[in-house]
């Protein structure tokens, strides 16, 4: 139930201002039709306004996942929309979404259809999600669409998760790496200096250029510290702009080690989110239109929205994304016998099903070569800096020997 702000007219033409609490607007109006009252204005109260704002969060694939295979189950038992609906809202762990779900069951109830309603958060459900709820609704397999949802965002989520996995453990050392390095520098270097300083003498070359470095870090650590926050902010800010997420999706996947791996994971997005909707019945050139918005990458885009232009002027699909470049030979060879066979959904799903693996592996791979990089990388660096602070320890003790 929620708090509705009212104002109506009675019989004497008299305004009149309240507020009720009720399930929906069209409750709200029957209740002031009963009391005779003529409705002008009914809107949700501020407070339930805030609560509608702040629902449209960014809501995890998992918890997507639950709800389109729960919701899935309900419409194939039988049990009404509105119902279902009803009944997940008690039963969600995650606020936001059982907010956004209330509103779209409100929705419905006031005679809203459910891709409609759905359409109303875009934050919290993606084109992909409304298209293919309307093509559920429009050819009456609501309840195999949303399993098929639920499918396509359980293996989207189980690929975001390989790679992820796959970057955490690099970037982790590579941090500790830069923090051990900034204590050496910054803390133990300087006692080591002080000790050869009153020592005397003539420091070996490796020990100097330590100490020049060191004392260079220690002079300029703060403005190195605000130089970084201030690049790090522009380059936040350039990635916003399309020129700059353009450049930086085209270096990413034209760079050395990480390239080839960003590249596999756009095309098994691409060809399973092509799939789904095609499988879904959703329209060749609708599916092109959602794909691009759902790509995650501007390269992708624009290879994507290029093949839709192509498309309408009646050209085959393979040709314009053969002509971009992002895709490989194998992809485009496939779906052009797609297109040749009337097979396109199943190609488009083999093609999926074999990059996932590709990225699978190219993932552990990727993990597998960092690991001895990163700890040589390591040995080196601290390794050196230890060196370099004992060779003039080293020296004293020869000289005492002799």
């Amino acid at each position: 139930m929620n708090l509705y702000q009212y104002t109506a007219k009675d019989k004497r033409g008299q305004s009149v201002t309240g507020v009720l609490q009720a399930a929906n607007e069209t409750e709200v109006a029957d209740i002031l039709h009963k009391k005779e009252l003529v409705v002008v204005r009914v809107e949700l109260g501020k407070s339930q306004v805030s609560k509608t704002k702040q629902s449209d969060k960014k809501i995890k694939l998992d918890d997507l996942v639950i709800f389109s295979r729960q919701l899935a189950t309900m419409i194939d038992a039988g049990i009404p929309l509105v119902n279902a609906l009803s009944i997940l809202s008690e039963q969600i762990e995650e606020e936001n979404l059982r907010v956004v779900v209330n509103i779209v069951r409100q929705d419905i109830e006031a005679g809203m259809s459910f891709c409609d309603a759905l359409g109303k958060h875009p934050v919290v459900f993606s084109d992909l999600f409304v298209n293919m709820v309307k093509a559920g609704e429009a050819s009456g397999m609501l309840d195999e669409i949303l399993d098929r949802l639920a499918s396509y965002l359980e293996k989207q989520s189980a690929l975001n998760r390989k790679i992820v996995s796959s970057l955490v453990y690099p970037a982790v050392v590579v941090s500790m790496s830069i923090v051990i390095t900034s204590v050496l520098l910054l803390k133990v270097v300087p006692t080591f200096k002080g000790i050869f300083d009153s020592l005397g003498g003539t420091l070996p070359v490796p020990t100097q250029v330590l100490i020049f470095i060191s004392d260079l870090l220690r002079k300029y650590f703060l403005y190195t510290v605000v130089s970084l926050v201030v690049a790090i902010y522009l380059f936040k800010k350039h990635l916003k702009t399309e020129k700059g997420r353009y450049q930086f999706d085209q270096l990413t996947l034209k760079a050395p080690v990480f390239g080839p791996l960003f590249r596999k994971l756009a095309v098994a997005k691409f060809s399973r989110t092509f799939s789904t909707l095609v499988k879904s019945g959703v329209s060749v050139l609708s599916a092109l239109d959602i794909v691009s918005k759902t790509s995650g990458n501007k390269v992708v885009e624009e290879a994507v929205v290029n093949c839709s232009k192509s498309v309408r002027d009646g050209e085959p699909i393979s040709r314009p994304l053969s002509k971009s470049g992002v895709f490989p030979p194998m992809v485009t060879r496939m779906i052009n016998v797609g297109e040749q066979t009337g097979q396109l959904e199943k190609m488009l799903t083999k093609i999926a099903d074999f990059y996932d693996d590709q990225v699978d592996a190219a993932a552990g791979a990727l993990t597998s070569m960092i690991e001895p990089l990163v700890i040589s990388f390591l040995g080196i660096v601290i390794g050196g800096i230890v060196i370099a602070l004992f060779l003039p320890i080293f020296k004293i003790s020869q000289l005492m020997a002799h």
